[in-house]
């Protein structure tokens, strides 16, 4: 038996031993479930459909304000007021959760414009949030030290007297 399949063995048999001692609802017809993971790329798309951006908040705005403005527009499923990590203060953006995609448009109509606590709201659909790279920011940095096109020149400014 080549190697690649004799592991491939001792894996399946592995797994089904841990199945026998698992709950069965944990598995289904005798292995595991094989059913998207709850936060697939599908279900987060489809949870995105139904999230609105909402910009241009003072900073007073509370989650329950924005519950308050948009039932009206129809069943609210969540708010997500965005906050300081370090001070906790508004950072002047949320994202609401509607029921549905017709509630959503609905909102969207009806509040993108609409002046709430003196200031006119900006909201749309919301969009997946980007990857974002790690590492300090140094990412593809190309260039050299200073003067060199990596940095700030050192070169005082020509004429005139000097700056200290």
């Amino acid at each position: 038996m080549p190697p690649s399949q004799y592991l491939y063995v001792r894996i399946r048999a592995l797994c089904s031993r841990i199945c026998d001692k698992l709950p069965p609802a944990l598995y289904k017809d005798g292995g595991f479930f094989t059913g998207p993971l709850p936060h697939s790329k599908e279900e987060r798309r489809r949870n995105m459909e139904t999230k609105i951006y909402v910009g241009n908040l003072s900073y007073d705005t509370t989650e329950d304000d924005l519950r308050t403005l948009f039932a009206e527009a129809g069943t609210v499923a969540s708010v997500t007021l965005i906050k300081d990590r370090d001070t906790g203060q508004s950072k002047g953006f949320a994202f609401v959760e509607m029921s549905s995609q017709s509630e959503v448009e609905k909102a969207i109509q009806t509040f993108n414009g609409y002046t709430f606590a003196d200031r006119p709201l900006k909201v749309n659909l919301a969009r997946p949030r980007e990857e974002r790279s790690f590492g300090g920011g140094y990412g593809d940095r190309r260039g050299g030290g200073y003067g060199r096109g990596g940095g700030k020149s050192r070169r005082r400014p020509s004429g005139g007297q000097r700056r200290y």
